[in-house]
């Protein structure tokens, strides 16, 4: 029996694909583009029958549908109501999938209608798949539905994760979904949807060596900060089901600039060249693994975009991460040689090293708030990057993040508002701050 990984760093996230021992495979809990599932089973020479989703998801786009739309049959908890065809499975069901067993075992916690998956040997249980509500190290976040299920949720996950530890051999692997650096999981939890065992969850994990649920809920609730607004969109658009798109993901066509109209530019190339020179009101989101998170947090799914990227980046890997978050309104692409070739101007912003951050600056710290709390410049104004569409900054400010991709996305909100004199620095709390101190 294998377990292949198919992880996705930007969201945190992982899916997985098994071989079923009978040339079959089951892939868990897919995102929305097929390519990566179908690339490893043909590898490993299997043709995808099933498909487990274990709860609907906030984070990504499933991929469920397009897996079914190429010969795959879905599982999916009866309580999630999916409106498109699926078997619905409850606590208890056993589902023969090739040579192998899935039994579902219920995990509300994460979200009400949360099952985990063990896999059986013949007689053996081998692995769970345990979504969101049992996390190495953790639980997902039970905050992503509305306030009034958050406390009853969190309840659960400390009931699900001492239920499931306490039914399960000691040698069973821990498969996640969710895992630390994924906006829908909570500290604390282990970097990664790292691989354990429930004999070490037992020895370690928050609700085993909590004194009580109470404990256990304080502290999964003191760890919880921002998480992207368009979680919120995507349960209900997984329930509805997404437009089947099939492998071939749509080519951004080409845009004149005389054609862009009312679409938001948005320039995924690297900092440093949105910095020399950008088509005016552009937004910069650099493209990396996190692009698609920024995307949707920052924009609704139907906003027109047209996006600026470079010949060597991946046009590929940009139209997965647009539709993984719900994003199908794209425009094309446009060519800011194409722009200026009309007579028009590109504007630039200031991108500077510490030294280049002059004595009592306004420093903002565009940070996640358990960032910040790790440590930041003394007397920086902090606003979260994705509270920056309701909120403003003074004229004049450096904008820094760490690494400066989010600072950059902020100036040119800022800029798009009219807030023009601000400038970003790569630098970190430590170089800013010693700038300021020693000029």
């Amino acid at each position: 029996m294998q377990v292949m990984v198919v992880p996705d760093p930007g969201l945190g996230n992982t899916s997985y694909v098994v071989d079923l021992g009978d040339g079959s495979a089951l892939v868990v809990d897919p995102e929305r583009d097929p390519r990566p599932y179908l690339e490893v089973a043909d590898r490993l020479g299997l043709v995808i029958r099933h498909v487990a989703e274990t709860h609907l998801h906030a984070d990504f786009v499933s991929g469920a549908r397009e897996l079914v739309a190429l010969g795959a049959s879905l599982l999916a908890p009866r309580d999630s109501r999916l409106a498109h065809p699926h078997l619905p499975v409850d606590d208890g069901d056993e589902i023969v999938v090739g040579d192998l067993t899935l039994r579902v075992l219920a995990t509300p916690g994460h979200t009400p209608e949360h099952v985990a998956y063990l896999l059986v040997e013949g007689s053996t249980p081998r692995v769970v798949f345990s979504g969101g509500t049992l996390m190495a190290g953790g639980v997902a976040r039970p905050d992503l539905i509305s306030s009034d299920l958050t406390v009853p949720l969190a309840h659960h996950a400390y009931r699900s994760v001492r239920h499931l530890l306490a039914i399960l051999p000691g040698d069973v692997e821990l498969r996640p979904t969710h895992g630390g650096g994924s906006f829908c999981s909570s500290a604390p939890s282990r970097p990664g949807a790292a691989v354990s065992t429930v004999a070490e969850e037992r020895r370690t994990h928050p609700a085993q060596v909590a004194t009580d649920a109470d404990e256990f809920v304080d502290g999964l609730l003191a760890g919880l900060g921002s998480h992207p607004t368009y979680f919120s969109r995507l349960r209900p658009f997984n329930r509805q089901g997404p437009e089947v798109l099939g492998p071939d993901l749509p080519p951004l066509a080409p845009v004149a600039g005389d054609d862009v109209g009312d679409a938001v530019v948005v320039d995924v190339r690297l900092i440093d060249r949105f910095a020399a020179g950008h088509l005016p009101g552009s937004v910069s989101i650099e493209l990396r693994d996190q692009f698609g998170t920024w995307l949707g947090w920052l924009f609704e799914p139907d906003t027109p975009i047209v996006f600026v990227l470079d010949p060597d980046q991946d046009e590929r890997d940009l139209v997965r991460q647009a539709l993984n978050v719900g994003h199908q309104a794209i425009v094309g692409r446009v060519d800011p040689a194409e722009w200026t070739a009309g007579g028009r101007e590109l504007a630039t912003v200031d991108l500077v090293g510490s030294d280049g951050i002059r004595p009592g600056a306004t420093v903002v710290d565009v940070r996640q708030r358990s960032e910040w709390d790790g440590g930041h410049v003394d007397g920086a104004v902090h606003v979260e990057l994705g509270d920056l569409v309701s909120r403003s900054v003074d004229e004049g400010a450096v904008l820094h993040c760490g690494h400066g991709q989010r600072a950059m996305t902020a100036a040119s909100l800022l800029r798009r508002r009219g807030v023009d004199a601000v400038s970003v620095t790569r630098a970190g709390p430590a170089a800013i701050a010693a700038a300021l101190t020693h000029p």
